[in-house]
């Protein structure tokens, strides 16, 4: 790392609490402190509780830090108020979940541009942006499509979309490809990849080994710790998936 402007997001000593009735404290994340550089394709995983959704919700400003620090693309996000934080999320982040998070009633265009809808994007334009993503993504004969009328693989490549339309810095992936059989799943991780080669930034969350070997590193959490990091010297190959 040549200087701190590869950095794209760093995490310093980030704890998060949750408050139960009673007064009972039960900790998430216990210190936890890492960053990843501008282009990099990591991978968080973990055991059932060990923190890693909590940690994503963290870095994805859906939930606010209880100690440390958070840097977004050289922000410090630590202490911006609900409404700063919802900005700088629909600015500098595109969200994949693992269950699409597609509204039904809309088209597949529509979906993709609703970002840009929060950005007050004019909607003739919203639309143009929207229509060219899903063409990178493979689906542009899909544009009016219902999400019902979509296989589980067309859906997840329509959240790509989505997530990529308001050209953020980061992707955060949260079990990507957990609603998916394993063939989809892999082509969904080769469009990563191709989008990794275009010089995306993308953090993925994966209790799936298999999964996590696609990218470059791995960071293995345990109780709410970094317990340690992996560095995948030959990712997985998914084969090659264009993207325009």
């Amino acid at each position: 790392m040549s200087g701190a402007a590869q950095v794209v997001l760093e995490a310093r000593e980030l704890g998060k609490a949750y408050a139960l009735p009673g007064g009972i404290v039960v900790p998430a994340l216990n210190g936890v402190s890492f960053a990843v550089r501008r282009g990099e394709f990591v991978s968080i995983m973990g055991q059932s509780g060990s923190g890693k959704s909590t940690l994503l919700h963290v870095l994805g400003c859906l939930h606010q830090r209880s100690s440390g620090h958070y840097f977004l693309d050289g922000v410090d996000v630590s202490d911006l108020d609900d409404e700063a934080l919802s900005r700088l999320r629909n600015e500098k982040i595109g969200f994949v979940f693992q269950k699409f998070n597609l509204l039904s009633q809309e088209d597949t265009l529509e979906n993709v541009a609703l970002p840009l809808v929060y950005a007050r994007v004019p909607r003739a334009e919203r639309l143009q942006l929207a229509r060219a993503v899903l063409e990178r993504v493979g689906l542009g004969d899909r544009t009016h499509h219902k999400p019902t009328e979509l296989s589980g693989g067309q859906s997840q490549r329509v959240a790509i979309a989505r997530a990529l339309v308001t050209e953020p810095a980061i992707i955060l992936a949260d079990e990507p490809t957990g609603n998916l059989d394993s063939r989809t799943g892999d082509e969904i991780m080769g469009v990563f990849q191709a989008l990794h080669r275009q010089g995306r930034t993308i953090v993925q969350v994966t209790h799936d080994r298999e999964k996590a070997e696609y990218s470059q590193r791995i960071i293995h959490l345990k109780d709410g710790l970094i317990e340690r990091e992996e560095t995948i010297e030959t990712p997985r190959q998914a084969g090659v998936v264009a993207l325009t």
